[in-house]
């Protein structure tokens, strides 16, 4: 019986021949992510276990990314910074991604990292990780957020640990790991011009439920998934968490290996490709006809309310939130603003871009000949700092906050209660194009209304 890409992964980072589900193995660990909500606590369990004065297994392997609540005058938020600073610091990790440095060189990109006193902020983790060249095929990738998952994109196996495991990790390299089954979802057809990732993967939730892929892997394939570039494919993969998976995982092709060949570091190690046996086993196998999809809109307070956005038209929306490690790359910066063009927004609007790259990318890539910034400043939006900001709520003056409830369609991954502050506010999840269109009308709207382009945006 052949093995699933992931129990290829996995066999091979415990130095087997094969793996079955439901196993638990010892894993070599190729990258540990960590930001700054729970990288103190990574840390202090680290020096609890090990001792203040011990050496993370690896310097290199090691990434600290704060994103989460760094814009912020709380000071325990900014505690948190100095305490990973600090630690970065005494181990000589190369890659701490400070926020107190936002470097951009004279062709407006952000600037190089050199070491741990001046390597500058990114942005959101998931979205810098690949930017930065931290994702790679083969490997096996632990971060201490749900969302990172994400990097399965990238045919890597790519799951989020508690703070306990990632301070083990951070002294040994390893960890106790049970293999997932693995659910596959086919996606045939071509994309429609109006359908985004974020339909696609909320089709599947909807579908399977919120806890339809406990502790599994979901594996997505088809011509539409594979059409897809790598930020769109990240998109997908970052919502498995949304239905209890424990990695979303897609096979490596040409585009990925370009993609991971061009933001290569110096020194980067070799990956290895890998993919699933055509009779590898499957817990269950789902196909879709993409044409029969259509914009989808997950209602509070679950990912799982599956709704198409034409059947709550009338929906009425206080603001509209584009950003996030899920919304705000520059494949749904293009989006927004593909449908923003020529348009004034009826509620408050906010562009958030992921990372300082896309934050850049604002002022270089053009729609109809102008600037994305030029169109969402024109449309009347308020564009932010690169950060996660509101998606997570955090302290009273995070960028976006609601302090009171209000109707919010977000291109974020998350809607339970509170998580962008009020804990009545009500979220519906949805893609850029649909985030976009709703600005427009002040309800949630179909983008079919106001974007009808002859090719999806996001394909390779």
């Amino acid at each position: 019986m052949g093995m699933t890409i992931t129990e290829k992964i996995m066999a091979r980072h415990a130095g087997r021949s094969d793996v079955t589900p439901g196993e638990n193995i010892w894993c070599d660990i190729d990258v540990l992510m960590t930001h700054d909500i729970c990288g103190p606590g990574t840390i202090g369990i680290f020096e609890e276990r090990f001792g203040r004065d011990a050496k993370v297994f690896d310097p290199e392997k090691i990434v600290i990314v704060p994103d989460h609540y760094i814009f912020t005058a709380d000071p325990r938020a900014r505690r948190n910074i100095g305490i990973l600073r600090d630690f970065a610091k005494r181990q000589g990790l190369r890659f701490f991604y400070d926020p107190d440095f936002i470097d951009i060189d004279s062709d407006g990109i952000p600037a190089p990292y050199a070491d741990a006193t001046t390597t500058s902020y990114r942005g959101v983790c998931h979205s810098a990780l690949p930017q930065n060249g931290h994702t790679r095929p083969g490997e096996i990738l632990l971060g201490t957020d749900s969302h990172t998952c994400t990097h399965g994109a990238f045919g890597e196996l790519a799951t989020g640990i508690g703070n306990t495991d990632a301070g083990f990790v951070m002294g040994t390299g390893k960890l106790w790991l049970k293999v997932p089954t693995t659910q596959k979802f086919v996606f045939n057809g071509e994309l429609p011009p109006y359908l985004m990732a974020k339909d696609l993967i909320l089709h599947v939730i909807g579908e399977i439920g919120f806890d339809g892929a406990t502790y599994q892997a979901m594996e997505f394939t088809g011509d539409a998934v594979m059409s897809l570039n790598m930020e769109e494919r990240c998109t997908i993969c970052n919502m498995a968490i949304e239905a209890g998976g424990k990695s979303g995982i897609i096979a490596p092709d040409d585009v990925t290996i370009d993609y991971v060949n061009d933001r290569a570091r110096e020194n980067a190690p070799e990956f290895e490709i890998v993919e699933s046996d055509s009779d590898a086993k499957y817990e269950a196998v789902c196909e879709f006809d993409v044409s029969k999809i259509e914009p989808t809109v997950a209602q509070p307070h679950c990912p799982d309310r599956r709704v198409l956005a034409r059947e709550i038209s009338d929906v009425k929306i206080d603001r509209s939130y584009i950003g996030s490690c899920t919304g705000g790359k520059t494949i749904d910066m293009i989006a927004a603003a593909t449908v923003l063009d020529g348009q004034s927004v009826k509620v408050d609007t906010f562009i958030v871009p992921a990372t300082t790259e896309v934050d850049c990318d604002l002022d270089s890539c053009k729609v109809n000949g102008k600037t994305l910034r030029e169109i969402f400043v024109a449309a009347g939006c308020e564009v932010g700092p690169a950060s996660c900001a509101a998606c997570l709520g955090g302290p009273q003056d995070t960028f976006g906050r609601a302090n009171k409830p209000v109707n919010v369609v977000s291109t974020t991954n998350r809607n339970f209660p509170g998580r962008m502050g009020h804990k009545e506010a009500g979220i519906f999840l949805a893609s850029p194009l649909t985030a976009a269109a709703s600005a427009i009308t002040g309800y949630i709207t179909d983008p079919r209304e106001y974007y009808a382009p002859d090719k999806a945006v996001g394909l390779a």
